[in-house]
């Protein structure tokens, strides 16, 4: 029975598509309203592979439609057999909501990804300092466990700030490796206590004192950060201020980008025409007015493209277009390779004439 259960890395496959179906084995609270999740390949004899920091959308069951959340993969590629999402449910969350409520392991829920450039493999440094913030540790602690398991003696400095000591994410694991690593300096910042809390650390909000305090080096170090956007504005400020190179400063956010204003060009009668779009597999077509994009088209007539972030980000609304031409201004949630194949991100392509899409 054993040699059909355990197969070394090289007896087996890594996975290669884009989407996946994760079978939920495990479930670990955290801090208060911040759970992982942990998954393994649906099918036997696969293994993941993707960068530390990487992301992935889920497709959840929430109601008669699904959502698509994006979430980062707090996991390290170095243990391959799963992986991982620690996620946060805020008072208006939806999706991370019903993952607390109903996902148990046994269930399987659908993937997209992983995708992403907010990794020390696409920016190497000599030395690194991770700053974060509340759930935005999720890609610094994948990074932290990748190079802890494959060069233990990278050179790190972690400062992560969060409400109460309470509200620390990975805390324990974090103090373990600031014993054990050799070159890895760990600090927190709180921002209150509770009268009966004990706390040796420091207080209050981060600025270019507390980073100075925290990493004397700073300014010789690779930055990564990642948290809300105000706080990751402040940390950009404190930096800058202190002459930092800021092209070695790297920053993940999920914010939406705003969209450029639209531009709608006139044919030589001067008639603005709409472009037709074919969604083949669904025999239908939709009329797209100038300036609007596939997305939009496909929702006007009720054919469903998933999609999460809506800026050309996640790369959930990826679609194969079979002719036609559009322009297509994403934020980096396609690859080179996957454009020329011809694969579009519907939420961010604008026709130009008349198109058909596979979907």
């Amino acid at each position: 029975m054993a040699d059909k259960i355990y197969r070394h890395v090289d007896e087996m496959r890594p996975w290669s598509d884009r989407e996946h179906l994760l079978e939920c084995v495990a479930w670990t609270p955290e801090a208060p309203d911040v759970m992982t999740f942990t998954f393994k390949p649906d099918r036997p004899g696969h293994w993941f592979r993707y960068l530390p920091g990487q992301f992935v959308t889920l497709e959840l069951p929430v109601g008669p439609e699904p959502v698509m959340r994006t979430y980062t993969l707090s996991s390290s590629p170095s243990r391959p057999y799963t992986v991982a999402v620690t996620v946060k449910a805020q008072k208006d969350s939806i999706g991370t909501r019903w993952m607390f409520n109903n996902l148990k392991p046994g269930m399987k829920i659908k993937a997209f990804g992983p995708l992403g450039d907010f990794s020390y493999v696409k920016h190497p440094g000599e030395k690194y300092l991770f700053i974060s913030a509340g759930s935005g540790i999720t890609p610094m602690m994948s990074m932290t466990r990748d190079m802890a398991d494959r060069q233990p003696d990278s050179d790190i400095a972690f400062i992560h700030c969060a409400r109460s000591p309470d509200d620390i994410i990975f805390r324990w694991e974090l103090e373990y490796k600031a014993r054990h690593l050799p070159f890895f300096q760990l600090g927190f910042i709180v921002e209150q206590l509770q009268r009966s809390q004990l706390w040796s650390g420091l207080r209050g909000f981060i600025d270019k004192a507390k980073i100075g305090l925290l990493a004397p080096d700073f300014l010789d170090r690779t930055v990564f950060c990642c948290g809300p956007e105000p706080f990751m504005a402040t940390v950009r400020e404190s930096l800058a201020g202190a002459g930092f190179d800021m092209s070695r400063y790297h920053e993940e956010t999920f914010q939406p980008v705003a969209p450029e204003p639209l531009v709608v060009v006139a044919d030589p009668s001067g008639e603005v025409k709409p472009n037709k779009v074919s969604f083949t597999l669904a025999g239908k077509e939709a009329l797209c007015e100038p300036g609007f994009t596939v997305l939009q088209a496909a929702r006007s007539i009720g054919v469903r493209i998933g999609a999460a972030c809506e800026s050309g980000l996640c790369g959930t609304c990826r679609v194969m277009k079979l002719s036609g031409e559009v322009e297509m201004n994403h934020n980096g949630g396609i690859l080179d390779d996957e454009i020329e194949e011809g694969y579009i991100l519907a939420c961010c392509s604008r026709p130009k004439g008349d198109v058909e899409i596979e979907v």
